[in-house]
């Protein structure tokens, strides 16, 4: 039986872990919260910090593999572990590509992928000599993650958003669409795409708000998607779960926004709504198994449980009920004990031939279930 290793015990550790269960395997995670969602559904819950290098390399030297569930650990013990016959997931080599927002976008233009025209800034002082950039988006090269380390800046009036450190400016793109398209890739190089997805996001908090599986698309403009999302990881040259989201413009345009080395909030429907869900796909790549069936059982929805602004403490779901009533609805919390605005507390999936049905009860799940506590801020 392999020993496998996650680095984090995030709710993305959490959801892997539950599809583990299906498999021989000795599951085993690393994360400075005891009490964190994926603590108590491991076989063996080490505490330690995952961006220190003595931590990540002690946890890993006796596992067979290792995956991620953020992109913001220590990279040079991977390697190590990864010269010493550990194999992870994504390699070394693609994570350190993609957790730099400055390479990730150098890594774009060198393979001609198609992505929003930029500018690399050092400092604030440098940012002002590219006003003729604006409107544009500013995202710190490394440290941003869940939309911070990003903003939007309209005009040189909003100059004193951008950020005093090492960032890329990227013009901005007149979005019609957001699409993320999750790849699979196996140990041969085998690939499998799930259908793409249409994603809302709240304005403020830069947060996925809620998505729609699959994204209605032309014909024209998904064989773009997808055949863009491919030349992506085939140029990583690793394997694993990737996702990568995408803009679509008014004119059909299609270019790269981001990748994601790992599972990813915008596969979580296929949990119930895919043959083989993102998680059960990436036990399937790291124990050495075929590739499972990507094909959606039904089209599906999902909407963020995020805590409600005007909250922080012990976590509450008004609503839940109401919401458990509902046809083919399924509810994950997190197991997250305390809210607070904006975290990610858990999220809901809809199934439903029926778009217009999909698009209203995602609608009535935002208004009737909130994370809230009894601590008002």
């Amino acid at each position: 039986m392999l020993k496998v290793g996650i680095l984090g015990g995030g709710q993305l550790g959490r959801m892997l872990l539950q599809s583990a269960a299906n498999y021989p395997v000795e599951t085993y995670v690393m994360e400075a919260d005891e009490n964190c969602p994926a603590a108590h559904l491991c076989h063996h819950f080490v505490k330690g910090n995952i961006r220190d290098f003595n931590d990540v390399y002690q946890f890993g030297k006796g596992l067979d593999a290792l995956t991620i569930e953020i992109e913001s650990v220590n990279d040079d013990a991977l390697e190590k572990l990864e010269a010493e016959g550990v194999n992870v997931y994504p390699r070394t080599k693609a994570l350190r590509i993609i957790k730099n927002k400055i390479d990730q976008k150098k890594f774009y233009a060198a393979h001609e992928i198609p992505s929003s025209d930029f500018v690399i800034t050092q400092s604030l002082r440098e940012l002002e000599l590219h006003t003729d950039f604006f409107p544009a988006v500013h995202k710190l090269g490394s440290g941003g993650y869940d939309g911070r380390g990003v903003q939007i800046i309209s005009s040189a009036k909003e100059m004193d958003k951008g950020f005093d450190a090492p960032a890329v400016l990227e013009k901005k793109v007149n979005i019609h669409k957001e699409i993320a398209q999750i790849v699979a890739v196996s140990t041969t190089g085998q690939t499998t795409l799930y259908p793409p997805v249409d994603m809302v996001f709240d304005p403020d908090l830069n947060l996925l708000n809620y998505q729609i599986s699959p994204a209605e698309l032309a014909d024209q403009i998904l064989w773009k998607i997808e055949a863009i999302a491919l030349k992506v990881v085939k140029a990583l040259e690793s394997p694993g779960i990737f996702a990568v989201e995408l803009f679509v413009d008014k004119l059909g345009e299609v270019y790269v926004n981001e990748t994601a080395p790992r599972v990813h909030n915008s596969g979580h429907h296929t949990i119930e709504g895919n043959f083989s869900s993102q998680f059960d796909m990436l036990w399937r790549i790291i124990l050495g198994y075929p590739l499972g069936n990507t094909a959606a059982i039904f089209p599906a929805a999902i909407v963020n449980l995020l805590g409600e602004p005007s909250y922080s403490g012990l976590a509450k779901y008004d609503g839940l009920d109401e919401v458990l009533e509902m046809d083919n609805v399924f509810v994950h919390i997190y197991g997250k004990k305390e809210t607070r605005p904006g975290r990610k507390m858990g999220h809901v999936t809809i199934l439903s031939a029926d778009r217009k049905d999909l698009t209203y009860k995602q609608s009535r799940i935002r208004h009737v279930l909130k994370v809230v506590s009894d601590d008002q801020l």
